[in-house]
């Protein structure tokens, strides 16, 4: 009896000195990974930053002075979304479409972690470090900003949201640097596996958006990648392909323009919203 009334008094104890948190299962986290088109390579424009929904959050993954922001805390999501001088993106409108359809006492945070140029194998946990160190010298800066480790600034910033809110989804835009790559679906499979398991998530729990990269109907110079990341529901059963169909590019046809990164946006929440259980307003 002695022997039990000790245990339960360490259990007791052991409680009490855990760190505690209020998790809200109304803020619902999201993050998001790629590189150039997930960075956002317009420039944002003035209708961009006004009227932001105090309901939508970005969680600052780095250190910017410029912005007033410090990494690890939340903000409201008025462009830059990524680091200190990146521009407009996709995840800019995918929350705004969110927080403008779903109850309003329902919260959206984002967290985005992208670099562009960068191959998928950059977010392989276990070989990043061979893919860095062969980093062109234009890129260093950007990784720099990530530690080096831009997998692990994800999962580090993740782990902070956790303690506010509920990750509800993945968004990805990747693919143009490992375009013909056939294995690619297994490599980003990898990257999701790995999130999962670090984060003690459930894959049926967490879909993931892969957007396509700039459509054929745009001129695209890496349209073919389409047809593979096509195939990845194939890989990844919970995963979703978001069209770029008729979504404006720049004048490289590698990147989209600002109304393009705002129509694929989008349509990444469209889907989000689908697979939550809700419908797009009528606008």
């Amino acid at each position: 009896m002695k022997s039990l009334r000790a245990t339960l008094f360490c259990a007791a104890l052991l409680l009490i000195s855990l760190p505690s948190f209020s998790q809200d299962p109304n803020f619902y986290i999201f993050l998001a990974f790629g590189q150039s088109n997930m960075e956002g390579s317009a420039a944002f424009e003035a209708k961009d930053t006004i009227d932001v929904d105090k309901r939508f959050q970005i969680l600052e993954a780095v250190d910017c002075a410029n912005l007033n922001r410090t990494k690890g805390n939340w903000y409201t999501a008025i462009p830059p979304l990524v680091r200190c001088k990146t521009g407009l993106g996709p995840v800019d409108y995918f929350g705004r479409t969110l927080v403008a359809n779903l109850p309003e006492n329902i919260k959206v945070g984002v967290i985005n972690v992208a670099v562009g140029g960068c191959k998928i194998e950059l977010f392989d946990k276990g070989n990043y470090q061979s893919y860095t160190v062969t980093a062109p010298d234009w890129m260093k800066g950007m990784l720099k900003d990530y530690d080096g480790n831009p997998y692990g600034r994800l999962v580090e910033m993740a782990k902070i949201a956790q303690k506010s809110g509920v990750i509800k989804g993945i968004l990805m835009h990747q693919g143009e640097s490992n375009t013909g790559d056939k294995t690619w679906p297994n490599k980003v499979k990898n990257v999701y596996q790995s999130l999962l398991t670090d984060l003690n998530l459930d894959a049926k729990a967490i879909p993931l958006l892969a957007g396509e990269v700039v459509n054929a109907d745009q001129g695209g110079v890496c349209a073919s990648m389409n047809a593979i990341i096509a195939t990845l529901p194939q890989t990844i059963p919970n995963s979703h392909v978001i069209s770029s169909a008729g979504c404006p590019d720049g004048a490289d046809n590698l990147h989209f323009s600002a109304e393009g990164y705002r129509m694929l946006g989008k349509r990444y929440g469209a889907k989000m919203l689908s697979l939550l259980g809700y419908q797009l307003k009528e606008e």
